[in-house]
C-alpha cells in the first residue's frame, strides 16, 4: 500500500470515528446495524426531531457511514442503510440468540427463499420464508444460486405469510412487503433489490453475497463445517 493510499484510509477512518463519536449518531448507526429504516422510522424509534435527524444523517453520509437508497415500492421513500465501513469501525455485535427466523418478500420466489437458505447453510438451524402474494414456483435463478450455495430449492413451493407468531424474528427483504404490511417494532427490514429485475447473470449470487454480509454484521454465526458462500465456477 502506498503512503498516499494509507493516509487516505486513515483519514476516512478518522472521519468515521468522529461521526460515530456523537451519542445520537451512534444510536442511529446501532439501529441501522440490524435494519434499514426510513428517516421517518428513525425519528419515531429514536425520538429525534426531523430537522436534527436530517443533520445527523448528513454528517453520517459525509463520513461514508450510511447510504440512502430509493425504495423499490414507493419512489418518494428513502431507506437509510449502514455501510460496511461503519460496521468495521463499530466492531462486532452481541451474538444473536437462538430465535426462530422468518424472511418475507412479495412473491416468495427469490430473495426470501435465498435468505432462508443462506441462514440454514450458515447456522444449521431452521429458517422459514413466505410471501404476501406467492408465486407458483421458485425462480430458476434462485434455484441455481442455492445449488451453488450447496442448498436445494428444487422441491420448494412458495407459501403465503399467514399469521406471524410472537417470538419469531421477522426480516423483510423486499421494500414492497415492508410497505404493504404493518411491521411490528421488532421486525427488521433489509432493502435488497429484486434479482429477477436485473439483466446480470450474477444477480442472484449477488443477493447471496449481500445476505451473508447482512448476517455477519448482526452476529449470525457460521457453524464450523457449514457452507455459507456461493461456489464460483
Amino acid at each position: 500500500m502506498s503512503k498516499n493510499v494509507k493516509t487516505h484510509s486513515i483519514a476516512n477512518r478518522a472521519r468515521l470515528h468522529a461521526a460515530l463519536g456523537d451519542e445520537s449518531r451512534l444510536a442511529i448507526a446501532e439501529e441501522l446495524r440490524f435494519s434499514d429504516r426510513s428517516p421517518t422510522e428513525l425519528a419515531q424509534r429514536l425520538g429525534v426531531k426531523s430537522n436534527l435527524l436530517a443533520h445527523h444523517l448528513d454528517v453520517l453520509e459525509d463520513a461514508d457511514a450510511i447510504d440512502r437508497v430509493v425504495s423499490a415500492g414507493d419512489a418518494r421513500r428513502r431507506y437509510v442503510r449502514l455501510t460496511a465501513a461503519a460496521v468495521e469501525v463499530m466492531g462486532p455485535p452481541e451474538t444473536l440468540g437462538q430465535r426462530s427466523v422468518l424472511f418475507l418478500c412479495t412473491r416468495n420466489s427469490a430473495r426470501s427463499q435465498l435468505a432462508a437458505a443462506v441462514w440454514r447453510a450458515r447456522t444449521g438451524r431452521p429458517a422459514r420464508s413466505a410471501g404476501t402474494h406467492p408465486a407458483a414456483a421458485v425462480h430458476p435463478g434462485a434455484v441455481a444460486a442455492a445449488k451453488r450455495l450447496g442448498a436445494s430449492l428444487d422441491n420448494v413451493v412458495p407459501s403465503a405469510v399467514g399469521l406471524v407468531p410472537r417470538g419469531v424474528q421477522v426480516i423483510t427483504v423486499c421494500d414492497l412487503v415492508h410497505e404493504e404490511l404493518e411491521p411490528r417494532d421488532d421486525w427488521w427490514h433489509w432493502s435488497i433489490p429484486a434479482p429477477s429485475a436485473s439483466k446480470k447473470s450474477t444477480a442472484f449470487d449477488a443477493v447471496i453475497d449481500e445476505l451473508n454480509e447482512r448476517m455477519t454484521r448482526i452476529g449470525v454465526p457460521t457453524v464450523p463445517g457449514r457452507q455459507g458462500k456461493v461456489e464460483r465456477r
